[in-house]
């Protein structure tokens, strides 16, 4: 499951970890748990070399059109926060090492089943991470394949995608939907593996609601743009001042602030208002 990028270091370390398993590739399906680029670039590569693809329906449809269209994802966002050129630069940088042409796969949707050996994989949606983000659950051996849905010490970046999507609502429903499953071992697709998934999901859902409590104070003086919103709320990170944040972090800590901020529009907590033809968002109580 999930490649990374399509870089010359990734392909070394992925082709040097084929040959010391002697994997047959043209014997190989690689499925993708979602459409990021660190977990697809080395897709088509794999593709040349025998692979079938497999990814969930909904995020192999927004693989494609962001491999043609790469402001599809990234255009809303940086239009509200107004980062003009400077964005465009970091999205650029992002697009190249992202394949250009359609990716070829076939499409998954809950309850279908990959089978492998004496392993029965069935395919579980987890919206949140991304739109289309999936798992693969192996019930008798009780193992899940979460790609980025459950990660340990670091938390999965919950970012908008379109104001119709309460990503942070998706993925909160999702990690409930997955504490109720049996699973003795979580691998993810970074960090280290999880063997209490229940509690790591409990963590993960207090600190958003911890999140969601420190954005509402943060607007209890006054509507705040989402760049506002971001710029008050605490940061795991090693900077004096937002001022000080690279480009491509703040776009990253923006794009969790307006998740965040959505969630509670959506909850009816929080109202979005235009000011200047710039989106405000303020407490409806």
């Amino acid at each position: 499951m999930d490649t990374g990028f399509d870089l010359e270091v990734c392909k070394a370390a992925f082709m040097e970890g084929v040959e010391e398993l002697q994997i047959d590739l043209q014997k190989t399906d690689l499925v993708l748990s979602h459409m990021h680029v660190d977990h697809t670039g080395l897709a088509d590569f794999l593709v040349e070399r025998g692979c079938q693809v497999y990814i969930g329906e909904k995020d192999g449809i927004l693989l494609n059109n962001y491999r043609t269209s790469p402001g599809l994802i990234m255009g809303e966002l940086n239009k509200v926060l107004n980062l003009g050129q400077e964005m465009n630069s970091t999205e650029k940088a992002v697009f190249d090492i992202t394949p250009k042409k359609p990716l070829a796969y076939t499409p998954l949707n809950e309850g279908d089943c990959l089978e492998t050996g004496l392993y029965q994989w069935e395919v579980i949606n987890i919206p949140g991470h991304s739109p289309g983000h999936i798992g693969l659950y192996e019930r008798r051996h009780k193992l899940f394949l979460g790609g980025d849905h459950i990660l340990n010490e670091i938390t999965p970046n919950i970012t908008f995608f379109h104001y119709k999507i309460d990503s942070l609502g998706n993925f909160i429903r999702s990690l409930e939907k997955i504490r109720g499953y049996d699973i003795e071992q979580v691998f993810p697709a970074h960090r280290s593996l999880i063997a209490n998934h229940r509690q790591r999901i409990d963590e993960l859902i207090a600190h958003h609601q911890e999140r969601l409590v420190e954005i509402a104070e943060i607007l209890r003086d006054g509507k705040k743009t989402v760049g506002q919103t971001a710029s008050k709320m605490q940061w795991e990170l090693r900077y004096n001042s937002w001022d000080d944040f690279p480009l491509a972090q703040k776009w990253f800590a923006s794009g969790e602030a307006m998740a965040h901020l959505e969630h509670l529009v959506h909850k009816g907590d929080v109202r979005r208002v235009n000011h200047d033809g710039e989106a405000y968002y303020e407490l409806v109580n």
